[in-house]
């Protein structure tokens, strides 16, 4: 690492990483999308998400369309995803939350009115019970 070839070549590389990584993690600055609402689910890439994603990002983010056209925010704790009633889970349909099948005695619910295709869920809060 002592020729300046050496160092050229570091440089390089370093900066192609730097540019990689940010051409892929969204940047609410440049984009002018921050004060949208959050839309769950939706697709990123072949991905669907039921909730927000650090993918490409230090931090969580969610689209604001259906299919990720560009416009995202960052997440906040005022965004989480909502339960979904009625949902099917072991072929019996749910209207609340449920501690069945969950090991740690807990109520949870799922996401997508179809668990058993699924499989989005979440731990429901007090105020689901």
């Amino acid at each position: 690492m002592n020729s300046p070839a050496s160092w050229l070549s570091l440089a390089v590389c370093v900066s192609a990483l730097k540019a990689e990584f940010s051409s892929r993690v969204p940047n609410p600055a440049l984009q002018g999308f921050v004060n949208g609402t959050c839309v769950f689910p939706f697709v990123y890439g072949d991905v669907t998400y039921y909730t927000c994603t650090s993918v490409h990002s230090n931090y969580d983010w969610c689209s604001l369309d259906k299919k990720f056209r560009g416009r995202w925010r960052y997440c906040t704790g005022q965004d989480p995803p909502q339960c979904t009633f009625p949902f099917l889970y072991r072929r019996k349909l749910f209207h609340k939350c449920t501690k069945k099948g969950y090991v740690l005695n807990w109520s949870w619910c799922s996401l997508t009115k179809n668990y058993d295709k699924d499989g989005k869920w979440k731990k429901c809060s007090p105020h689901n019970l």
